[in-house]
């Protein structure tokens, strides 16, 4: 079944009113009629199958038949920490870890990032268009919330930030000891919330390492390889989603 984002505004009492460009979308692209069924997801895990009752003007109506959880979604938050890296490497971030289920990405601007995005005045338009490109995935891998993307912040402010999680990890390419990384990963796996720190191109300073390991964020290795800033992340979420991924 077709699937469409909604707000908590657009749901009424036995009803849904979709709006905006998914009525032209429904209407002339899917060419979709009276009875079809289509499923309305509210952004925060819940899915309403619902009906098409009527089209009119400026909205579709829907009928819901039932409201279920969407079941996509990992059992943990885990909130991607991602030094800003250059050119377009951030879409491609912001895709594929969607798609593997973070929950929110907050870019971080790191000593050896050289995009320096607090100084931009487009930093705006920058995080609007990788929201757009996190909501996309989410509808291409029926996420069952679309993750938020947040405006650019320092490593002091992400350091804070961490400490609202329960659990933060940080990969470092001078780290050792895989044996005690996969302890690190298998423990974070059976949290509530984790925190990713990954460096930029050129990776981490050393005071960055020493600053994060003071407020209690576990270094660890991901392996002899040295990663890509754009494969680090991924790869450490794609061992977490096997490990928590339920039936």
């Amino acid at each position: 079944m077709y699937r469409f984002y909604i707000s908590e505004e657009q749901i009424r009492e036995n009803e849904i009113a979709i709006s905006g460009q998914d009525v032209n979308h429904i209407r002339n692209v899917l060419r979709l009629e009276e009875g079809d069924w289509v499923v309305a997801c509210d952004g925060q895990g819940r899915d309403y199958v619902s009906r098409i009752l009527r089209t009119e003007k400026e909205e579709v109506i829907l009928g819901i038949e039932k409201v279920q959880e969407t079941g996509t979604e990992l059992p943990a938050k885990i909130v991607l920490f991602q030094g800003l890296p250059k050119k377009d490497k951030m879409d491609l971030i912001v895709q594929k870890t969607v798609e593997l289920g973070v929950y929110k990405i907050v870019p971080v601007q790191m000593k050896r990032s050289v995009v320096r995005l607090k100084e931009d005045k487009k930093i705006k338009k920058k995080q609007e268009r990788w929201q757009a490109i996190a909501e996309a995935a989410a509808k291409q891998c029926d996420r069952g919330i679309i993750p938020q993307v947040l405006e650019p912040v320092s490593f002091e402010e992400a350091v804070a930030m961490a400490k609202e999680l329960s659990y933060n990890m940080i990969p470092y390419e001078l780290q050792d000891g895989i044996d005690r990384s996969r302890e690190i990963v298998h423990y974070a796996c059976t949290q509530d919330s984790v925190g990713i720190f990954i460096g930029p191109e050129g990776g981490f300073e050393p005071f960055e390492v020493e600053q994060a390991i003071a407020n209690g964020i576990e270094p660890m290795t991901l392996g002899k390889r040295i990663l890509r800033t754009e494969t680090a992340g991924m790869a450490l979420l794609s061992i977490m989603m096997f490990q928590m991924q339920q039936n």
